[in-house]
């Protein structure tokens, strides 16, 4: 029986350090492990038809950690991309990273770049790979282009609507994600999409994002299948078929 399927999952994949630590591993070796469900995701997204899904990698804050985490990971960004672009251009995966790119290694940026050009023109679905992302910077750059625009005449103060403000976002394009997927166990958003995750359901999960599989994913659409999304509406309203306003 098909269920409800959101339009954009957006997830925070976390846990891989603690996952390490728990078979007395090294934290590079949680982020390798953490490989793997990624992969699962994005497949499990192009064979059920989910048009977009935004995987926070790598957040702002993250530059805090010591030194060596930083740059193993950046290593693994380079690698995992280099190894996994041929596949996903296949399944016909259109990539794009979203995030503040001048702090990156350049060979992180040349690949970067590169996968986003070769996989263009791709539609079965669209992946955003969040790296030196922050919510409230994401916010901020929108506010600073618009005021510039207001300032070279291009448009005034009153035009900037939620539409317009919306389109000058990092997710410029695509629907505001409908699912958040959180592992490993903590109940928050960290600072990611924070505009785009104002009507979004949230999935909080205690598994680490290594064991992160293709049934725990389906575990998380059941859930956003049986919630009632009703967008400022109250129940009465939508049990009496009146539509809410998608944002």
């Amino acid at each position: 029986m098909s269920i409800l399927l959101p339009r954009h999952v957006a997830i925070v994949m976390d846990g891989n350090g603690r996952w390490a630590r728990a078979r007395g591993a090294l934290r590079a070796d949680g982020h390798r492990a953490g490989v793997e469900p990624v992969r699962t995701v994005i497949e499990e997204c192009v064979r059920r038809g989910i048009g977009a899904l935004t995987l926070f990698a790598f957040s702002s804050e993250n530059w805090g950690r010591p030194r060596d985490e930083v740059m193993g990971l950046m290593s693994l960004f380079v690698e995992s991309l280099e190894a996994e672009i041929d596949e996903l251009h296949r399944r016909g995966v259109c990539v794009r990273f979203i995030g503040e790119r001048d702090e990156l290694d350049v060979r992180l940026r040349t690949s970067m770049a590169g996968s986003e050009r070769i996989t263009a023109d791709n539609t079965a679905l669209a992946l955003q790979i969040a790296v030196s992302y922050g919510g409230r910077s994401d916010i901020l750059s929108a506010a600073r282009s618009l005021a510039a625009r207001v300032e070279r005449h291009e448009i005034t103060s009153a035009q900037i609507d939620e539409p317009t403000f919306s389109a000058a976002l990092a997710l410029a394009g695509l629907p505001d994600p409908d699912l958040f997927i959180r592992t490993g166990g903590e109940q928050r958003i960290s600072n990611f999409l924070l505009w785009n995750l104002a009507y979004t359901e949230l999935y909080f999960t205690e598994l680490l994002w290594p064991d992160f599989d293709a049934a725990a994913f389906e575990a998380a659409l059941q859930h956003f299948a049986a919630r009632q999304r009703r967008f400022g509406l109250t129940g009465e309203q939508i049990d009496a078929g009146e539509q809410p306003g998608l944002p």
